[in-house]
């Protein structure tokens, strides 16, 4: 069976081995519903309680803290509209380089009444500073900027922006799914500092699809998107995935042990990347600013990313053209737009998200196979003109 080498990390990843075992049980025997008083049931409730415990552990967070949800794009649409229904219209500000979950329901609250300031980048990717203290100013009531961004893996000051924030009292978001797993990220440290909610994804840390959660401040009120049965403490109606939670929760246990082993390891296969892309002559995006280890975003002059990615997945390689949510979309990538790239080569921009289980071996193999197709689509592009 042919597999290729897999480098679109950022976009998912495989459940571990680990995760997969202690998931087994309540797909089959362990059948309760956490909300039955018998047996099963209260079985069912230990493990989520464990699995909430695991959640917060790994993110510094209190068990109490932790609303699990079905996956990052409802947690992050649960506190921007959640928080907004609490308040009365006022000013609502993203970045502008945020995931389309945090931008869409933001355009949403523009047609209740909303303002929405979408916050500039620099050409690095992170948040202008001049255009921050302008919209301070303006005392906005929500503020959601990303920890890290899914494209360029650049990672944002979030203490710093949140601090501010909170001086004129505005409640700040951060959507953290693609952070956790690749940097220590402290909720206490970043609560301590303005940070009022998280959004974190089981299915990028090893874990299974459909599990997330919001970390949550509690002094903070906001309305649930699904009501009913008064699950999560009424903040997220619905019968609980147990297997899935469960799931989540032993993810972020092994996330958080193999973190100081495995982040040194990415940057090592990082940087041995970026050398052998600079030698192909590549253009890559948010070098000037801090991060991921195992993120990154690069395009060829005149060359296509969809194209080199078809390429590249029929050499043996799986990577990725902008974001996997988005793929769907012939538009450059707003990422790189807001962060001033023309929108010629944005369309080239193609991203590799690398994993624990990547080697030596498969960059320096993607390397050699990236130089000769790259060269065969540069000389097709000539002759075509």
């Amino acid at each position: 069976m042919f597999t290729p080498v897999y480098l679109d990390h950022n976009a998912t990843t495989a459940a571990d081995p680990a995760v997969v075992d202690a998931m087994l049980p309540y797909l089959s025997g362990l059948c309760g519903n956490a909300s039955s008083r018998h047996e099963y049931g209260r079985a069912a409730r230990r493990a989520i309680d464990e699995a909430r415990s695991k959640v917060a552990a790994a993110v510094g967070a209190h068990a109490s803290e932790v609303v699990f949800t079905s996956g990052g794009s409802e947690a992050n649409n649960l506190l921007i509209k959640g928080a907004a229904a609490c308040l009365k219209p006022g000013l609502l500000a993203v970045s502008a380089i945020e995931h389309p979950c945090v931008i869409r329901p933001a355009e949403q609250l523009r047609k209740r009444g909303w303002t929405l300031h979408k916050l500039a980048v620099d050409t690095a990717g992170r948040v202008d500073e001049a255009d921050y203290r302008a919209l301070i100013g303006e005392r906005p009531s929500i503020v959601s900027v990303m920890l890290a961004n899914n494209e360029t893996g650049v990672v944002q000051d979030i203490a710093s922006l949140a601090a501010q924030a909170r001086a004129v009292g505005a409640w700040f978001h951060s959507d953290a799914v693609q952070a956790v797993g690749k940097i220590p990220v402290d909720f206490r440290q970043l609560n301590a500092a303005g940070v009022n909610a998280l959004s974190l994804s089981a299915h990028k840390i090893g874990g299974p699809k459909g599990a997330a959660a919001l970390v949550l401040d509690k002094r903070l009120d906001i309305e649930p998107l699904i009501a009913g049965g008064g699950h999560e403490r009424g903040l997220r109606s619905g019968t609980e995935n147990v297997a899935a939670i469960v799931g989540f929760g032993v993810a972020c246990e092994l996330a958080s042990a193999r973190l100081a082993e495995v982040a040194p390891r990415l940057l090592v296969l990082r940087e041995r990347l970026e050398s052998g892309l600079f030698s192909l002559g590549a253009t890559l995006f948010g070098q000037a600013a801090e991060r991921l280890p195992n993120t990154l975003y690069f395009a060829f002059p005149d060359l296509d990313g969809e194209t080199l990615v078809g390429h590249l997945d029929r050499a043996g390689y799986a990577l990725a053209s902008g974001s996997a949510c988005s793929s769907a979309n012939p538009e450059p990538s707003h990422v790189l737009r807001a962060m001033g790239v023309g929108a010629e080569l944005a369309r080239g921009a193609v991203r590799v998200s690398l994993g624990a289980a990547n080697s030596v071996a498969e960059i320096d193999g993607f390397l050699a196979t990236l130089r000769a197709t790259v060269l065969r689509l540069q000389q097709l592009t000539a002759m075509a003109v």
